[in-house]
């Protein structure tokens, strides 16, 4: 008994990568995001406001909201969903993959939030540095590792479950 608990719970190294990438994500984001929601002139992460002189914003307020929520609190789910795979109905409302369990299009959708994220940032700020080339290249790293054969096996719906 233990051991078919044992081989059900076991993941792919693949979905070891993924699950550890968006928690990593999540969890730095959303502890960014809620800094720099918290003291808006971004002096708690030391930084300056000017640099959000070519952006629609004043201050970090409204990046950090988006920041916490779209990449932390997001891919923390996903990560979450990732490696448990509840049964939740909710997220299944949206997920234009019925053949695949919400978290696996939740994981896709989370790369391409991290790229629009990283190219929008880029263009409002108008610079490019190594975190900017760091985080876009994530966010393609967890797009592919989402489309992997593997992982999309281990994600896809057994015939007449929901």
């Amino acid at each position: 008994m233990e051991k078919m608990k044992k081989q059900k719970s076991q993941h792919s190294r693949a979905v070891v990568l993924l699950i550890i990438l968006q928690f990593l994500l999540g969890f730095g984001a959303f502890i960014s995001g809620t800094l720099l929601a918290a003291v808006p002139d971004g002096s708690l992460i030391q930084m300056p406001v000017s640099m959000l002189e070519y952006s629609p914003f004043r201050d970090f307020l409204i990046p950090g909201i988006i920041l916490s929520t779209l990449l932390g609190i997001y891919p923390l789910v996903v990560a979450y969903g990732l490696w448990r795979k509840p049964a939740w109905s909710w997220p299944e409302v949206i997920n234009p993959f019925k053949q695949m369990h919400w978290c696996w299009a939740s994981s896709l959708a989370a790369g391409v939030i991290l790229l629009i994220w990283i190219t929008v940032q880029v263009l409002m700020l108008r610079s490019i540095v190594f975190l900017h080339i760091l985080y876009f290249a994530w966010g393609w790293v967890l797009i592919f590792l989402t489309l992997m054969p593997d992982i999309r096996r281990s994600y896809t719906k057994e015939p007449g479950k929901p």
